[in-house]
């Protein structure tokens, strides 16, 4: 296959420096970061563990995020209790329902970035 996996993700923001920073803060994530312990970040990308990736369109009307927004973003998680427990502590909103999780999917958490974009916290069945 030509292609490899997704090379970015890039969206509009009303304060883009001040949205980067709270990424980075709080996920980890954002150019300079690394997941994978010792790697060497550089100044542009965020460097990733490989991994699955859902590709997904939703309806135009889905109610599984918001409706007047164009996306949701997905992140591929580990220890998602202690990523919960840091975000609470951040003072960030953790929504969880039971219903969200299933043995054979794995795990699910959602935030709100600061602009109101739903991020949606996926950690894989083990």
């Amino acid at each position: 296959m030509p292609v490899l996996g997704i090379g970015g993700l890039f969206f509009r923001s009303k304060a883009p420096d001040a949205l980067s920073a709270w990424y980075k803060t709080h996920l980890g994530i954002g150019a300079g970061c690394v997941s994978t312990p010792g790697a060497t970040p550089d100044a542009w990308s965020w460097e990733t563990q490989g991994g699955p990736v859902v590709f997904a369109p939703f309806k135009a009307d889905t109610d599984y995020f918001a409706a007047d927004k164009q996306f949701m973003l997905n992140l591929r998680v580990s220890e998602i209790d202690a990523l919960i427990a840091s975000l609470t502590a951040a003072g960030i909103a953790v929504e969880t329902k039971a219903e969200w999780d299933d043995p054979s999917t794995g795990r699910f958490a959602r935030i709100h970035d600061p602009e109101g974009n739903a991020v949606e916290l996926w950690q894989p069945p083990v």
